[in-house]
């Protein structure tokens, strides 16, 4: 039987749409002669990720992003296509992290501890996280931040090293030698009035030490006259000044009160010195007494009889 070239034409064309459908789906990460579990996860952004992006666990591939479907939300669906050998827990996140500084990202698997496996077609947890660019962003400011200072530092160095400077520099090193000159110099003028000197220091040193046994020998009447006082303080706290100067008080507050008493005209100590009436009567009692005494001594004869015979008036 002879075929003819139509059917060769036919036979190379169904060929030919077969191999570009099934690239097209490998090209999607549709695996068509492989059996795989579907998994989802859905994201806010899935900036940087594509179909056919691989699935890690450890840096190692186990699935390809198979589908992505934008929900009404905002939020995207992805659809992951894992090979069936690898069992997923329940508990497992998927991440979408940056695989370079381009921006390009990929699903990265951590697995759960759960002992019960996901099976075909359940929702994973999800995570996002930054690209590496803006993990660097921190690291490229601070460098930035570093490079600038140093500029500015650099700058200060040469403004700093000019010719005028290294001039003031060397004119500061020769007034600094100079000094140490000057010093060297009072320094070997000491040392000779020292050493002319040392006579009359030897002799203060002897009277230092004199005055230091002087001081020695009269600690002991310090001492002395410590003790004396220390006895006398004692004496003065067992005497009885306390209660003398209770009594003290108590005679003090009496005479308060008899005062009072006299001021307040209680009693005859009072009215003899506050009644003007007593006062005017013994001034009077005064006055009388004299009168009388004058008249005695005027006329005795009116109060005094002698008589030698006994006779009677």
């Amino acid at each position: 039987m002879k075929i003819t070239n139509e059917t060769k034409i036919g036979v190379l064309t169904v060929v030919g749409i077969t191999i570009l459908i099934l690239g097209y789906s490998y090209l999607r990460g549709n695996d068509v002669f492989s059996s795989s579990n579907r998994f989802y996860a859905i994201y806010k952004s899935v900036e940087g990720l594509t179909v056919s992006k691989p699935v890690l666990v450890n840096g190692f591939p186990i699935g390809k992003v198979s589908k992505m479907q934008l929900q009404p939300d905002g939020r995207t669906i992805v659809e992951f296509k894992i090979e069936h050998q690898y069992n997923v827990p329940v508990n497992t996140l998927a991440k979408l992290e940056s695989t370079d500084l381009l921006g390009s990202k990929a699903i990265v698997f951590e697995l759960g501890t759960s002992k019960e496996y996901a099976e075909d077609k359940d929702t994973l947890r999800a995570d996002v996280q930054g690209s590496l660019a803006e993990s660097l962003q921190p690291v490229q400011k601070k460098a930035e931040q570093l490079i600038a200072k140093m500029d500015s530092t650099l700058a200060s160095v040469n403004k700093i090293l000019n010719p005028n400077f290294q001039k003031n520099v060397d004119r500061s090193f020769m007034s600094i030698a100079n000094s140490l000159q000057t010093l060297e110099g009072t320094t070997k003028k000491i040392d000779r009035i020292v050493g002319s000197q040392s006579g009359h220091i030897d002799g203060i040193m002897t009277n230092a030490q004199a005055v230091s046994a002087n001081l020695k020998v009269s600690s002991g009447h310090l001492n002395t006259i410590t003790g004396n006082f220390a006895t006398v303080s004692n004496d003065l706290a067992n005497s009885r000044i306390k209660e003398t100067l209770e009594n003290a008080n108590k005679t003090v507050a009496d005479l308060q009160a008899t005062i009072n008493k006299i001021n307040n005209g209680t009693g005859s100590l009072s009215l003899l010195i506050n009644d003007n009436k007593m006062y005017n009567n013994l001034n009077d009692a005064s006055a009388n007494l004299n009168q009388l005494f004058l008249d005695i001594k005027a006329h005795p004869s009116r109060y005094v009889h002698f008589s030698v015979f006994g006779k009677k008036d």
